[in-house]
């Protein structure tokens, strides 16, 4: 299983989600590419070869946070072959990507529009099983961006959290850990 941090966020930010999926029983992996400055011509790339560096012979479970989660569901599009499924956690995946309250910021970090990122933007859903987490408490994302329209997603839960909770609060970890064991019992 693979962890990607949100926009402006490291690995030291997932760390208690990663501690709660590794005690759930999983090999867990940091991306390990450091501050995510946003979308990069060769992120794919980057991120194809974390999961490759992984070894497993079995294809993988990515989790992605915020701008990870688009990470994740691009790289199911890019390498279908190598991902079992992907699980989102408050991602702005749907709907206009100004539906949150740092896309001015992302443009000043990243170097370019949201609408215009070096990686194309597809909204219908990864072709592997996807779940959509949210919470209509984000503060950060919409609510309709981060739980998107049939179509999107396979399945959509929503969880009582801040945007920020997805990734350091222990007991949201939990919660997190208990949709995706439910989510990959329905749907690999």
């Amino acid at each position: 299983m693979l962890v990607i941090p949100g926009f402006l966020a490291t690995d030291s930010t997932t760390m208690a989600l990663r501690k709660a999926l590794a005690a759930s029983g999983r090999r867990v992996h940091p991306w390990g590419m450091g501050l995510n400055r946003g979308v990069k011509e060769d992120t794919l790339h980057r991120l194809e070869a974390c999961v490759d560096a992984i070894g497993s012979k079995e294809p993988i479970l990515l989790v992605g946070w915020s701008l990870g989660g688009l990470y994740a569901r691009e790289l199911a599009r890019h390498a279908p072959s190598k991902v079992r499924a992907v699980v989102t956690l408050g991602s702005p995946f749907s709907g206009d990507l100004h539906q949150n309250n740092v896309w001015k910021l992302y443009e000043f970090v990243a170097g370019h529009k949201v609408e215009d990122t070096p990686i194309p933007r597809v909204t219908e859903k990864p072709p592997v099983p996807h779940l959509a987490v949210w919470s209509r408490n984000d503060g950060i994302v919409a609510p309709r961006a981060a739980y998107g329209l049939e179509g999107e997603r396979d399945e959509a839960v929503e969880l009582d959290c801040s945007h920020m909770a997805f990734a350091v609060s222990r007991p949201v970890a939990q919660k997190v850990v208990h949709e995706i064991d439910r989510f990959l019992k329905r749907h690999t």
